[in-house]
């Protein structure tokens, strides 16, 4: 499968500042790429590196196979994207927003335009002036507008904010079809786990400016091993237990009785017994799938929060 987008070592500081450090990030033809991490981990700097609204401080980008140089506009020819809030001109509507877009693209097909609103699920709205649209509508019409000139990548920044539980299945359901049946490869940031999980094939968690994970999904489902959750007599003096005597650093405390183990290596009757020989209170041990929720914060986290270390280490001294 063909690369459409690699980036290497790329970097942004602002002020000298770096907000964005490192970050290489791979992305194949046809796939859908999501693109997680917390609110302030730099996906939007990152997207808007990749559209040239920000000049990189550092690494390359390449598109299609070739690198990206400052000031060149012909490989963004072949991109759409919505980066954070679209903006539109308020007093008209849909259709003259899009013409005006397709214009400066270059686009003339003239069924492009009522294409992409029939896509986007705005083919009804008719001389409604976009300032009387809601924020759903609103972007909606920015992915309209990102689509309608056939891009061979589509970026989208959070493409599904404001949307209500049925307009973010409808659009699940677009992208799917843009990736399928368009060939379309899509780059898509979203603070909604559930979203990515369901959709991407392939995701790049960043975290405080660095990218800590780029995994398939396939992977991701195959390696998400149950893992061993012990609700015990005290949590810290597992988590203790569990650190210095198995030596298990994958785990996670969860309030005062519960810890969960994420290593494969330990077996359920071996956690037992050296809990037990410690003089831990064993309540159940039972396996349980992990979540893509538990999965994202392990890897943002390192494996194990800071908070479980330091209750581990309270309970040793």
């Amino acid at each position: 499968m063909s690369i459409v987008l690699r980036t290497t070592g790329l970097s942004k500081s602002f002020k000298g500042k770096e907000v964005v450090s490192e970050v290489s990030m791979t992305i194949r033809k046809g796939e859908i790429y999501g693109f997680l991490g917390p609110n302030g981990a730099g996906k939007t700097t990152v997207m808007r590196m990749l559209t040239g609204l920000v000049a990189p401080s550092g690494g390359t980008i390449e598109l299609f196979g070739e690198p990206v140089r400052r000031g060149e506009v012909e490989p963004l020819k072949r991109m759409g994207s919505m980066i954070e809030y679209p903006v539109f001109y308020e007093h008209l509507s849909a259709q003259q927003n899009m013409r005006l877009h397709c214009d400066y693209m270059g686009c003339y097909d003239p069924d492009a335009i009522g294409e992409a609103l029939r896509l986007a699920g705005l083919k009804d709205t008719g001389g409604k002036p976009v300032k009387a649209f809601s924020l759903g509508m609103k972007q909606r019409l920015g992915i309209a507008r990102a689509i309608c000139a056939k891009p061979e990548l589509l970026i989208l920044d959070e493409p599904v904010n404001g949307m209500d539980p049925v307009g973010i299945r409808e659009l699940r359901e677009l992208f799917r079809a843009l990736s399928k049946d368009y060939g379309i490869t899509i780059l898509i940031s979203s603070h909604i786990l559930q979203e990515i999980e369901v959709l991407a094939d392939t995701i790049g968690i960043i975290h405080e400016g660095k990218l800590v994970e780029e995994v398939s999904m396939e992977q991701v489902r195959n390696e998400r091993t149950a893992c061993i959750e012990a609700v015990t007599s005290d949590a810290r003096q597992a988590a203790f237990v569990i650190e210095e005597q198995l030596g298990i650093r994958s785990f996670k405390v969860l309030g005062n009785d519960t810890v969960r183990v994420y290593d494969p290596r330990i077996a359920p009757s071996e956690l037992a017994r050296a809990l037990v020989l410690h003089g831990i209170g064993l309540t159940s041990l039972t396996r349980r799938n992990v979540s893509l929720e538990e999965q994202f914060l392990k890897w943002i986290q390192g494996g194990k929060s800071h908070g479980d270390a330091d209750e581990a280490r309270a309970s040793k001294n």
